[in-house]
């Protein structure tokens, strides 16, 4: 767990850490978190910080593919406060290591999802999920 007094370079290094451990994971082990995949580049200079509004883009989906909840498909933004428990546990940790404009897949464990008891009849208890992400604004 990353403290959250860590600059940015120890958070991307950190990060490469989590990737690197990510590959070639030995059998029986299971990993708990969030990782983070850019699927299109940022800004690079313009982060999110706790309590700030953020719109974003989202589709969510199991791992098996089966899509939850999608703003995108809705054609409206998501608006919310990032870094205060608005939101599950692996979008306030993930979306903070985005740049404004970046679009990114995050993958997290349940612990940093909806945990044992899912959600709304549509995820299921203790599911990994998957979001793309895209971080359209800093308000």
């Amino acid at each position: 767990v990353m403290e959250p007094t860590m600059n940015r370079s120890r958070m991307a290094s950190a990060r490469i850490a989590r990737t690197l451990l990510s590959r070639g994971r030995p059998a029986g082990l299971r990993y708990f978190g969030v990782t983070k995949t850019t699927l299109t580049e940022g800004d690079g200079k313009t982060f999110p910080e706790a309590g700030s509004r953020l719109t974003m883009h989202y589709t969510g989906s199991l791992t098996d593919g089966t899509v939850f909840d999608s703003s995108v498909t809705r054609g409206t933004p998501f608006v919310f406060t990032i870094g205060i428990g608005q939101v599950i546990r692996g979008w306030d940790e993930g979306v903070m290591e985005m740049s404004l404009g970046e679009k990114a897949k995050l993958e997290m464990t349940p612990d940093f999802g909806y945990g044992a008891a899912g959600a709304g009849g549509v995820i299921p208890p203790n599911a990994d999920l998957i979001f793309e992400v895209e971080l359209l604004k800093i308000n």
